[in-house]
């Protein structure tokens, strides 16, 4: 588990690293010029991210399952090279799927407006600016993201179902305490990632008479709110890292 929280940790931090810093230079000091080669970089690293960190959410799924409903063969199911085939798994199938939307900018022809109405380059938006037919780009963006996420979100689903199986079976409440303290914070991070991300899939989209402010807005939040939240949520429901911080703060 703590492998996997690593991951979703490296991934939070090359994502928001990726975008902050641009978008704090815009805000900062009136800095609102970007290469295009900086441009196409930023997208290729947030794209192949973002769809790593919904891998990432499907293998703490994994790893709740195999907790609750096989701890016995926890250790033997997720050893170190089991994970090493997750984060390598990841990391590939962001790569097959994403890449292609930043590459897929590199054809589109830009004849007079090259200003983005975004904080960072957004594949999507970067496409809006051009003054050629966009179409596959858009068709490909959306198909991936239904897909991807559809398909995490029905294996994850399917997780849990096995998981309430398996505590339908035994009537202790103890038991049942403890399986949902495990959880929570999975579910909690599973909430505060998908619905962000799926209000910034659409809304470039399908929100044609959404102001352009509000695009912006779910942009950023999509980025900021999980990188934020996650490490407060694992945190402080995970006993180790809380009496780990406590200790610091008491030597502080």
């Amino acid at each position: 588990m703590y492998l996997l929280l690593c991951m979703l940790a490296i991934t939070d931090i090359i994502t928001t690293t990726s975008v902050i810093p641009k978008a704090l230079c815009i805000f900062w000091f009136n800095l609102k010029v970007i290469t295009w080669g900086g441009c196409l970089t930023q997208a290729a690293f947030y794209t192949i991210v973002s769809m790593m960190q919904t891998n990432l959410l499907l293998a703490l799924a994994f790893d709740r399952y195999v907790a609750i409903c096989k701890p016995l063969m926890y250790t033997v199911i997720l050893s170190n090279a089991c994970i090493a085939k997750i984060g390598l798994v990841s990391l590939m199938r962001g790569v097959l799927f994403m890449l292609p939307l930043p590459l897929l900018m590199i054809r589109l022809p830009f004849c007079g407006n090259h200003i983005i109405a975004h904080t960072h380059c957004l594949p999507i938006a970067v496409a809006k600016i051009s003054c050629g037919d966009y179409t596959v780009q858009k068709v490909y963006g959306v198909v991936i993201s239904v897909v991807t996420v559809g398909v995490d979100l029905t294996l994850i689903a399917l997780s849990y179902c096995q998981i309430i199986r398996n505590l339908l079976r035994i009537s202790s409440k103890k038991v049942h305490q403890k399986a949902l303290n495990t959880c929570s914070s999975h579910i909690i991070v599973l909430l505060v990632y998908h619905i962000p991300s799926i209000f910034a899939i659409v809304t470039p989209r399908f929100g044609q008479n959404i102001a352009p402010h509000i695009h912006v807005i779910t942009a950023n939040l999509n980025i900021l709110i999980p990188s934020m939240l996650n490490p407060i949520i694992y945190g402080v429901k995970t006993k180790e890292l809380r009496d780990k911080m406590r200790k610091h703060i008491w030597r502080m």
